[in-house]
């Protein structure tokens, strides 16, 4: 199976630092930074080949080039985006494949938090690497796109496998949480979740990675029944100061 570490970056972002022990192969998800990224993989003894990158934002790409520096890896990322992260070697867009040893990810268009935002599913390791498009509990601020197309992809992200689990890009999951409790008041899924998370967070716990199955329960966004209840969702959302 595949190893994977979690690297705390700057406020709230999370790196992904994945392992497959049996090819050697690293891969690094959306390195906002590098030094604490080289730091880990150095302590573990894993040589990164690669990078994948699900949007442009400096908090997910910016350290690219010092990792590229330091250990000369692939970096793959959005098509779409390419004009705005130099660092690209590799160009991706829907159903096309990469590879980590024997693991191959399935890049799925999830645009809407920015216009050519992608996603790494790995269905064999029962795993996707969504950025900041789903969180925990919420969806990404629709910063280049419409509510229609985040929709459209919550109904995709929800369509994989219940077990798979979801790696997002922040630790958000208490905040949206909160609002979660006033758009859905009834829902005591969300309330039970809650307590969970309310502890792990006071225990200095992350909430990530969630599932797929926990978000369909849960998230008012990948809930909503149409485009139009998410644009109401999320303008709430974002002046809600629960």
């Amino acid at each position: 199976m595949i190893e994977i570490a979690r690297i705390p970056a700057f406020r709230d972002n999370y790196i992904w630092l994945l392992h497959d022990p049996d090819s050697g192969e690293t891969v690094v998800v959306d390195p906002g930074e590098a030094d604490a990224v080289l730091a880990e993989a150095d302590r573990r003894g894993w040589r990164i080949g690669q990078i994948w990158n699900t949007h442009w934002h400096a908090d997910h790409t910016g350290g690219n080039a010092a990792i590229k520096a330091a250990t000369g890896c692939r970096i793959t990322g959005p098509a779409a985006e390419f004009g705005k992260i130099p660092t690209l070697d590799v160009q991706v867009k829907q159903d096309d494949r990469v590879r980590m040893g024997a693991f191959e990810a399935h890049v799925l268009e999830i645009p809407a938090h920015t216009a050519g935002h992608i996603a790494f599913h790995l269905p064999q390791a029962e795993l996707v690497f969504v950025g900041d498009t789903l969180f925990a509990m919420g969806c990404g601020r629709l910063f280049e796109g419409s509510a229609e197309q985040m929709w459209q992809a919550m109904q995709l992200l929800g369509a994989l496998p219940p077990q798979t689990r979801v790696y997002c890009g922040h630790e958000y999951t208490q905040s949206n949480g909160r609002y979660a409790r006033v758009a859905e008041p009834d829902n005591v899924a969300i309330a039970t979740r809650m307590r969970d998370v309310d502890a792990a967070r006071d225990r200095g716990e992350a909430t990530l990675p969630t599932t797929i199955a926990l978000e369909l329960a849960t998230n008012p966004f990948m809930r909503a029944g149409s485009a139009e209840e998410l644009a109401r969702r999320r303008a709430e959302k974002d002046s809600f100061s629960g």
